[in-house]
């Protein structure tokens, strides 16, 4: 039974036992234990190993503070400091409800989150909108949503970087179900399509060649700009999906190839820009929006967030039009709820059950926290500390003779801590040639499990090239807002003292990731253990 499925027997129980009370329903759904609560209201990536304690990506529900943390691309346990803040949102929630009315609180709080959500990006008086969803996976589906409600006719999607984006963008881009289980626990065929979304043809561009070698920029502009050319040719309407930070951090296609698609063929062309690693600062934010671009935001990679939860920007310019739209793809309602859509925009609103969604959202509070945390610190410090880790890390990983660092790509252009790479891919080659996808998949399991030395969390390995598990892969370490944030929180004056203690993390982590090279071939340890 899902997460989500046994939810309202647990909480029943609870909600008797604990308080004697039998509270009306869903309100008694927040009597349920937080870390139970947590994981509810997305899809199967959720759940938890009743084995372990965690979910796929190795991450837990409740704060485990002892176990170093570089995967905040792919996925990160919750803080304490998240958690307390999910907590509290938790208990202001039932005290205000149990006197006015749990749909309208609910409804208000997620308004105000959306307000001080969209002042952290230094959009508070910008016009741009802002709509929650469980992952970025969901956001995609929104955005498809509104990119053909504004396109009309018959939209095609042109993916930039499908070979190092989130696996369920294969099945996004084309209007279909990307789970077997829905956000709102709806019983679904993945792969069929959403109804009234798909299907829509999709068309993927990769960033490396068949040989794994990575493709010059210039040919990837030129290629996106051809296809988008063709595209508008044949009549086609095009929702054209930029990378901003992919698994292995980087950006395709250029923002002057961007621009001039964006320029020319305004209204024929709808630029959905993916930040889900959320690897960019205020004014880059506002660059795509001002372009008129819908951005992709998560609040569970870089800021650190717990798993999942997803946002979509609306610019301005896009916003009036929206607003006045009466309805979206019906299959929208087995992702989103009425609160996911701003206030403003009534006639979108109809359409969705007003049935709170209780763990998307204090997922978000616990994100919402994180990003404050983030934001207090002196961005001097920021870009030093991001600046200081990621030298840091990217030596100790040069330092491997049996570890071969992927070059990041800088971007000086950004003029933030963000020009600093702040995820590194690297190779393992103890025999001269990279591991394969299932044998770094084995290693970052073997790290996560290790009850014998300390457990770590490295992100999860990309492969490319090849075929399924054999392809050629690296692993990655990150930083993360939350490696920043501890720093800072020591004592101003320490600060820098403690980020060597997060570079002596790192170097524990490619030291036992040494270790288990001689083993590579381990691969029992990832069998149906993979998520992504």
């Amino acid at each position: 039974m899902s997460n989500a499925g046994s939810l309202r027997t647990a909480v029943d129980r609870r909600a008797q036992t604990e308080t004697g009370l039998r509270t009306p329903s869903p309100l008694r759904e927040l009597f349920a234990p937080l870390e139970q609560l947590l994981t509810c209201g997305g899809d199967a990536r959720l759940d938890i190993d009743r084995a372990t304690g965690r979910n796929a990506y190795g991450c837990s529900p409740v704060p485990t503070p002892e176990i170093p943390s570089f995967s905040s691309c792919t996925a990160t346990t919750i803080s304490e400091r998240g958690y307390e803040a999910a907590e509290r949102a938790r208990t202001a929630l039932m005290s205000s409800a149990m006197l006015h009315g749990l749909i309208e609180c609910f409804d208000a709080r997620v308004e105000a989150m959306r307000d001080e959500l969209k002042a952290l990006l230094g959009l508070e008086r910008s016009g741009a909108e802002l709509v929650f969803s469980a992952s970025g996976t969901d956001a995609q589906l929104q955005a498809l949503a509104l990119s053909r409600a504004l396109l009309g006719g018959e939209v095609v999607t042109l993916i930039v970087a499908a070979d190092q984006t989130g696996t369920g963008t294969a099945h996004t881009a084309r209007g279909q179900h990307f789970s077997d289980r829905s956000t709102n626990d709806c019983k679904v065929a993945k792969g069929a399509p959403v109804s009234g979304l798909g299907p829509v043809r999709s068309i993927a561009l990769r960033l490396r060649e068949a040989d794994g070698r990575l493709r010059a920029p210039s040919a990837i502009d030129a290629e996106v700009l051809e296809t988008v050319e063709s595209l508008i040719a044949q009549g086609a309407r095009v929702m054209l999906e930029v990378m901003d930070c992919s698994k292995l951090g980087l950006q395709a296609p250029s923002d002057r190839c961007a621009d001039e698609i964006a320029a020319r063929w305004p209204g024929r062309v709808q630029i959905v820009v993916d930040a889900c690693q959320m690897r960019l600062g205020r004014s880059r934010i506002a660059r795509c929006l001002a372009r008129g671009d819908l951005v992709l935001l998560t609040g569970s990679k870089f800021y650190a967030g717990p798993p999942f939860s997803g946002a979509l920007l609306v610019p301005p310019r896009l916003s009036h039009a929206i607003g006045a739209l009466k309805q979206l793809a019906p299959g929208l309602a087995d992702y989103a709820g009425r609160s996911d859509w701003p206030m403003r925009w009534r006639g979108l609103r109809a359409q969705f059950s007003a049935a709170p969604n209780f763990g998307q959202w204090l997922r978000w509070e616990a994100a919402l926290e994180e990003i404050r945390a983030y934001a207090a610190v002196p961005e001097a410090f920021r870009r030093a500390a991001l600046r200081t880790l990621g030298d840091g890390i990217a030596r100790l990983i040069s330092a491997s003779p049996a570890l071969t660092l992927l070059p990041p790509q800088p971007h000086p252009e950004r003029g933030d801590e963000f020009a600093s790479p702040s995820i590194f891919a690297f190779t393992a080659e103890p025999c001269g040639a990279p591991l394969s996808l299932a044998q770094c998949r084995a290693i970052s399991i073997a790290l996560r499990d290790d009850t014998q030395g300390a457990p770590c969390l490295i992100g999860q390995p990309v492969g490319w090239g090849g075929a399924g598990d054999d392809a050629a892969a690296a692993l990655r370490i990150c930083i993360s807002a939350r490696h920043v944030v501890d720093a800072w929180a020591t004592h101003p004056d320490l600060a820098h003292g403690a980020l060597d203690h997060i570079l002596a993390d790192a170097a524990i982590v490619i030291a036992r990731i040494h270790a288990l090279l001689p083993q590579p071939d381990a691969t029992a340890l990832a069998k149906d253990q993979h998520a992504d």
